[in-house]
């Protein structure tokens, strides 16, 4: 039966009584994800925090605490990407598909369901027979068998695989359904027919399916983990003789490193800052100190970046905390809107170093390079960059009219301060805590979360119950969705490793002219492109451990290296008209894009120059670590 279409031309949507079904299953089933994955969120906070209160208040360590997180982190990171993929929370880039007419940009999004239907059907059997064989696995602590934890990779791709199914059947056109299933089916079967051709092609397969493959889906807006995932299977199931269980190895081994337990958790944070008021007190703080000078207000937003930045790891977070507060007083003082979203955009693209960055917790957990010395390697180069933004705002405000704006005086300056003292204290808490030793990286989070919680309740009095709930769901959503692409960009990662490709890679780069400068140039110049295309995390977990043993080679400080690459990435992230970091500071603020695109180059160009004078002086990444 066909659709019937509007004026337009697009489909309307299916009578009521046809969609009820198909919309009560969705809602029953995302009730059955979402309940869970919040309650995992709060069992990794008591799980974290009572290791640390065992070990240091009752002097008895508990053995079993990383074997039951680690179980759990799984569960977490499947329900949570169950979550996002429901919600159409998976990272995508949009640039092109958004340019299309509303009918072909449905189509694309048709295309991209069948897409990862086609991946979840060819993950599905080997994750299967991935949890079985983890049956023979017991853990060293508990004695349990693996498959208690292994089991979360087919749970999930059974959850997504029906939600799939639902997103088709919900679908009004049923024409254009079935010629983007058509068209994925065709495509496969193509590449089946093939294989005989394509496994006598050597090297050349890396162009077909991890260039070819991965732009066609990635540009067509299939989420990137899925794009990732379909290339990887392709490649190894045409062209090698690798069973595809070790697919599914690999990305499980991509998710379960307990340290990337601190991406759900400094993402609660984060949101634990804004909801408690913390944030909004800082940025009342420096507003007293800088609002009465020309530029004050920007000076406030790029110190207020830095700052927030350094506890919640989410620059989502981090742009949403801040822009509420600032944006009605400086639109009040005659602050064009597109020179604001610009500035909001550069300075996300300036904290990327600040810790607890998810990308500094990502790059140390899939390069081996130390989180501590990360933390402390990345606080000065984000000040530097910060200075260079308020060099370019003093040049822009030098005419700015202040004539009513009143300057406050000593007594509330110290009123505000000793208001925003608590907030203030909590990065050094957690900054403290990872370099003193009490805790580890993935623990000081949930150091953090108890104080926020304490300040929320006791001090601040501003801490709404109704909202937990849906931000434990917003965690694991976004949790899900950065762990599914790291666990998909791992097996990537190991599919090129295992063709030879890196060790071809590291002979290229070290044969470049000019050593460890043109090595530094050219990861500065690729990063910047990779971040605008794939964003920061896929790319580092794709490229990092790559990359990374060459520099070693080449004599460049790990640090310091880490440190460029991911301002890079970060300019990248944050430059229009492919950065998806410039249409998020849109979003927060407001704003049409087209208003921040001038304004931003200027930002942008201040940024390139602190990347510049980052990698050229190396002590600014390394001259504090021990």
């Amino acid at each position: 039966m066909a659709a019937d279409t509007d004026a337009a031309g697009l489909p309307q949507a299916l009578p009521v009584g046809y969609r009820n079904w198909t919309t009560a299953a969705d809602r029953l089933l995302g009730r059955l994800v979402e309940i869970p994955a919040a309650i995992l969120v709060v069992a990794e906070i008591v799980i974290l925090f009572a290791g640390i209160l065992a070990r240091y208040v009752f002097r008895s360590p508990l053995i079993w605490s990383d074997e039951i997180a680690s179980i759990l982190f799984l569960w977490l990171a499947m329900l949570g990407s169950v979550v996002a993929f429901r919600r159409g929370e998976h990272m995508r880039m949009t640039a092109f598909v958004n340019r299309a007419s509303p009918r072909t940009r449905a189509f694309l999004d048709l295309v991209a369901i069948a897409a990862a239907l086609a991946f979840l059907v060819l993950i599905l059997l080997p994750s299967w027979d991935y949890a079985s064989e983890e049956q023979f696995v017991t853990t060293p602590a508990l004695g349990i068998p693996d498959i208690w934890r292994a089991a979360a990779m087919p749970v999930g791709a059974v959850l997504m695989l029906a939600l799939t199914l639902l997103r088709l059947l919900d679908q009004a056109d049923w024409r254009a359904t079935l010629k983007a299933l058509a068209l994925v089916a065709a495509i496969v079967a193509a590449l089946a027919a093939l294989q005989p051709v394509l496994a006598g092609l050597g090297n050349i397969n890396l162009l077909i399916f991890f260039v070819g493959v991965v732009a066609a889906t990635v540009f067509t807006g299939v989420p990137i983990a899925f794009a990732f995932g379909l290339a990887t299977f392709g490649y190894l199931a045409l062209t090698t003789t690798v069973p595809m269980m070790i697919v599914v190895n690999r990305m499980d081994e991509g998710m379960s490193h307990l340290i990337l337990l601190a991406v759900p958790l400094f993402v609660f944070l984060g949101l634990l800052i804004e909801m408690t008021d913390m944030a909004r007190r800082m940025v009342a703080f420096l507003a007293s100190l800088l609002g009465h000078v020309r530029g004050g207000m920007s000076y406030v937003l790029v110190a207020a970046m830095y700052l927030v930045s350094g506890i919640s790891g989410a620059k989502a977070a981090d742009m949403a905390a801040v822009a509420p507060v600032l944006f009605p007083e400086m639109k009040k003082r005659g602050a064009d809107e597109g020179e604001l979203v610009a500035l909001l955009a550069a300075t996300g693209a300036q904290t990327e170093t600040i810790p607890p960055s998810l990308v500094l917790i990502t790059i140390g957990s899939v390069t081996g390079v130390s989180i501590t010395a990360l933390f402390t390697g990345g606080m000065l180069p984000g000040l530097v960059l910060g200075l260079m933004l308020c060099a370019l705002v003093y040049r822009r405000c030098r005419k700015e009219d202040l004539s009513g704006v009143q300057r406050p005086d000593g007594r509330t300056i110290a009123r505000a301060f000793f208001v925003a003292l608590p907030a203030l204290a909590l990065p050094f808490v957690i900054r403290a805590a990872v370099v003193e030793g009490v805790a580890t990286a993935t623990e000081v989070s949930t150091i953090g979360i108890v104080y926020a919680t304490f300040i929320g309740l006791f001090v601040y009095r501003h801490f709404d119950f109704k909202r937990l709930g849906p931000m434990l769901v917003y965690t694991a959503s976004l949790s899900g969705c950065i762990l599914l692409i790291i666990g998909a960009a791992t097996g990537m990662a190991w599919a090129l490793t295992q063709s030879g490709f890196s060790h071809q890679l590291a002979n290229r780069m070290e044969s470049l002219p000019g050593g460890a400068f043109s090595f530094m140039a050219v990861s500065i110049l690729a990063f910047i492109v990779l971040g605008s295309v794939l964003e920061g995390i896929p790319a580092i977990v794709l490229f990092g451990p790559l990359l990374f043993p060459i520099a070693r080679a080449m004599g460049v400080n790990e640090v310091h290296y880490a440190v460029v690459v991911i301002l890079s990435m970060g300019l990248g992230l944050f430059a229009p008209p492919f950065g998806v970091g410039y249409y998020a500071a849109c979003a927060i603020s407001r704003v049409t894009p087209d208003k921040g695109i001038k304004p931003i180059m200027g930002y942008l160009a201040s940024i390139a120059v602190g990347i510049v004078i980052v990698a050229a002086v190396p002590w600014l990444s390394t001259g504090f670590l021990k």
